[in-house]
């Protein structure tokens, strides 16, 4: 009687957990019969087996034991890979920075990022880098199960001086900060912050942090699609660049900074900005600095592949002579980046709309030119998931490694049918090639016959 008392009295203090209680086991799930790209070799793996449990990946051996409710995957000789990562999308910019801001409700743009999520996943992205907007409601959902959609590591709202790149006060009236309607140019609609000064921008990263950021998303030059801001133009004093980045660093992550010309990414790699988004006029000098600083080169090879009118939207003159400009300097930069070794991140940069965000998967083979097929699946998934890591204690996910097949890192997984070191263009056809795609241990499609049947 005593006895049952006392174990009441326990279960009543402690809840069942804490007495003779068994946690409910993981699921597993054992991948058999695969050659493995583990991220970051040159050749594929064979006579291993991968053991799933929950949503990490605990075993790579011959003959690996489970317990009796273990899903069976038979890979069929297939390749099993891990999940793609884009280190520079832009999930809400479904359509023009200028209609999602001003003409279309918010929930209208919340419901085409949605579906420009899920299509990600389907296309065997993993794991996003959200490059900046208000992402922040649609990567809750994804998180919590209610909709399918990559990881994101988001910037959220842009930091930008007045008249940057990230000022899309179309009003063009600038009203003294003593007036409340300044607030609404400071911040608009979860979009941008445009701040000026060392003061202003500090208080902007913090605010940026505090929003959930795992990054921070500068702009640090001129732009091509920019309402005010000529392509040329230095933005930031080294002053506020250098505010920026230690208010990041306090919060234990980094800057990523928007920059065309030379002397804006000079800036802002002197400044301590890590990761530099485009980057095409940067000199062979300062690409000597970014290695030796060990910055990354987060740039794009479609998007300036392409003529202007190739975008299915008539630019603007002004824009149009921006993007030409900028196009001249793209096989440059390539070419340039890879003889002095730069870190070189995945990153798409789609924008506008469902139809231009759907071409993401052209970026592998667009960057043949440049990049062996290894060379450019590497930069897909360990690299990305390597420069992931500059989030540091800001990374929405920090209980597992991101881009690669080992144990201990998140179970996010692709089988392919073929060998996407030999034929990148595999990842083009992903409705075709894709058989299987597991995000954090959940199994999203699966096309995989299975043998006997």
């Amino acid at each position: 009687m005593k006895k049952r008392l006392l174990l009441l009295l326990l279960f009543m203090v402690f809840g069942f957990n804490g007495v003779h209680a068994r946690e409910t086991p993981k699921q597993q799930t054992l991948f058999l019969n695969v050659k493995i790209f583990d991220g970051k070799s040159d050749q594929l793996i064979s006579g291993q087996d991968v053991l799933v449990e929950g949503n990490h990946i605990v075993k790579i051996a011959p003959e690996i034991k489970t317990n009796r409710m273990a899903r069976i995957i038979d890979g069929q000789g297939k390749t099993l890979m891990p999940g793609l990562i884009d280190a520079h999308t832009h999930l809400t910019a479904v359509k023009s920075f200028d209609e999602a801001i001003y003409k279309y409700e918010p929930a209208y743009i919340a419901a085409l990022a949605t579906e420009a999520a899920r299509r990600m996943l389907m296309r065997g992205f993993t794991t996003v880098r959200d490059a900046g907007g208000p992402v922040m409601g649609v990567k809750r959902a994804i998180d919590e199960g209610v909709i399918p959609g990559p990881r994101i590591f988001p910037s959220n709202a842009f930091v930008s001086q007045t008249g940057g790149h990230g000022d899309f006060d179309l009003t063009m009236t600038y009203l003294s900060p003593h007036f409340a309607g300044q607030l609404d140019k400071a911040y608009l609609f979860g979009w941008t912050m445009t701040a000026d000064g060392v003061p202003e921008v500090r208080k902007a990263v913090r605010e940026v942090l505090r929003s959930g950021a795992s990054q921070v998303k500068i702009m640090a030059s001129g732009s091509i699609t920019g309402a005010h801001d000529p392509l040329d133009v230095v933005e930031y004093t080294p002053e506020e660049m250098r505010a920026i980045v230690e208010e990041a660093e306090k919060w234990g992550t980094y800057a990523m900074a928007h920059a065309y010309s030379d002397a804006a990414v000079r800036t802002a790699v002197e400044a301590g900005v890590k990761t530099i988004e485009h980057g095409l006029m940067a000199s062979p000098e300062t690409l000597k600095l970014m290695k030796e600083k060990g910055a990354w080169l987060s740039t794009q090879c479609l998007n300036y592949s392409k003529n202007a009118e190739d975008f299915g939207v008539e630019m603007p003159a002004s824009v149009a002579a921006k993007f030409n400009e900028a196009k001249q300097s793209a096989e440059r930069i390539f070419k340039l980046a890879k003889q002095y070794d730069i870190k070189m991140a995945w990153g798409t940069d789609g924008l506008g709309s469902l139809e231009v965000l759907d071409t993401q998967s052209q970026e592998f083979t667009c960057r043949k030119k440049y990049f062996s097929d290894a060379e450019i699946l590497k930069q897909a998934t360990s690299l990305n998931g390597e420069l992931l890591t500059l989030s540091g204690k800001r990374s929405p996910y920090p209980d597992g490694s991101l881009g690669v097949v080992e144990e201990g890192a998140y179970a996010d997984l692709l089988i392919v049918d073929g060998n996407p070191l030999r034929d990148i263009g595999l990842l083009t056809q992903s409705e075709k090639t894709l058989r299987f795609i597991m995000k954090d241990g959940k199994i999203y499609k699966n096309t995989l016959i299975p043998k006997n049947h």
